[in-house]
């Protein structure tokens, strides 16, 4: 069974990586992939929410950040060095590879776990943004493979993995906040009795 998913992993890889191979994805893959690109657009959404959002988007911001370091941290630290699995730019001979392979392990995909732990977070709260957000999380999770440094297995784990991270954020989320109201609420009652008092 193990040989099995390995020889369709490992099929699917070269279909991506070489077969579908194409100028435009050439150029565009490798950009798309690249991180540093995109914290300029997430820098700005994120202070649009804390400026504009009101409380709805302060705690986005606020649990959204939560919800990467969680998913961040679980895949790069902890799930990565547990499985040990080498990136197929390191094994896989006449492979395309279009920018540096990387010493870090392959499984899972930390690029799939948090694109995807932030497209279902912030769909459940902004859902018109859904189709935007699970869209550019397809195509960072398919530039990893297109570009040579993750095999398709790699990013269907990180989806995987980052989905379960933000429903376990939703989750935190909504047993926190109702312990705040509750002393917000209790220190208002507080305070009304003071001035009854005096």
């Amino acid at each position: 069974m193990t040989t099995f998913f390995y020889q369709i992993d490992h099929y699917l890889f070269v279909l991506i990586n070489s077969k579908l191979a194409n100028p435009v994805f050439d150029f565009l893959m490798p950009i798309i992939t690249n991180g540093v690109i995109w914290r300029y657009p997430i820098g700005f959404a994120a202070l649009l929410l804390l400026v504009f959002g009101g409380k709805k988007g302060r705690l986005a911001v606020l649990f959204g950040g939560i919800l990467i370091l969680l998913s961040d941290q679980t895949s790069s630290h902890i799930l990565k060095p547990f499985f040990h699995r080498i990136r197929p730019c390191h094994v896989v001979e006449e492979l395309r590879l279009l920018v540096g392979c990387g010493n870090s392990f392959s499984f899972p995909s930390s690029h799939a776990t948090n694109n995807f732990a932030a497209a279902v977070f912030f769909s459940s709260k902004y859902r018109r943004a859904a189709p935007y957000l699970f869209a550019i999380a397809v195509l960072v999770s398919y530039s990893r493979t297109y570009i040579g440094i993750h095999y398709p297995l790699d990013l269907a784990g990180g989806a995987i993995l980052g989905m379960f991270c933000a429903f376990a954020v939703m989750g935190l989320e909504l047993q926190v906040l109702p312990l705040f109201s509750k002393r917000k609420k209790s220190a208002t009652s507080v305070e009304e009795r003071e001035e009854d008092v005096q």
